[in-house]
This record gives structure tokens, sequence and C-alpha cells, in this order.
């Protein structure tokens, strides 16, 4: 199993009227919890906007990247360290990624 076959891509987990037309939190919760229990963590790279981490059991890193703009080499190396530390402790971890749309960053 490579690395990208445990790396989740999605839109924002979102609540309220977002989640109409986005991921609703509670069902990204769901999802994650059934298929991933205890094997993954969540990486929120959207510095708008954030959610309270309980919903993921606390396993929420958040790396605040601009919609539109370029992270800084700081923060890119700090998310590759967490995401290197974090799969090399079990195979069966795995992390989901997101920012606002889902593709951007």
């Amino acid at each position: 199993v490579s690395f990208t076959d445990r790396i989740i891509a999605m839109s924002f987990p979102s609540s309220g009227k977002q989640s109409f037309y986005r991921n609703p939190i509670e069902e990204v919760a769901r999802f994650l919890d059934t298929k991933h229990a205890d094997h993954y963590k969540v990486y929120n790279l959207c510095s708008e906007k954030g959610y309270d981490p309980k919903y993921f059991h606390y396993r929420v890193e958040r790396i605040f990247i601009d919609d539109h703009n370029v992270p800084a080499l700081q923060d890119m190396l700090k998310f590759t360290a967490s995401v290197r530390e974090w799969m090399s402790q079990d195979e069966k971890n795995i992390i989901a990624i997101h920012c606002k749309g889902g593709k951007g960053r």
C-alpha cells in the first residue's frame, strides 16, 4: 500500500446551510469513524474557517493557507513532517485533507 492509497482529499466539512452543498460534518465524521476508526487524522488547510475538532476526536491539525495563495515553506515543512509521522505510526493510518472546495490547496 502506497501513501497515496491512504490519502482522502475532500471539501470542507460543513454545518448549517453550507452542508447542503458541501460535506456535512456529521456525515464526514460518521464515514471516517466507520471506515477508519482510530486510524485517521484530518488536516484543515483552510485559513478562512475552522470547526470544532471534537467531531474528529480532536485528531485535527490546521495549517493556515490562504485561498489562491502559495503556502509558506515553513508551513509545508510542518505539514509534511506531521503527515510523515502520523503515517509511519501504523500502516492503517490515513489522512483526510481539505481546504474549502477540496481541490485548490
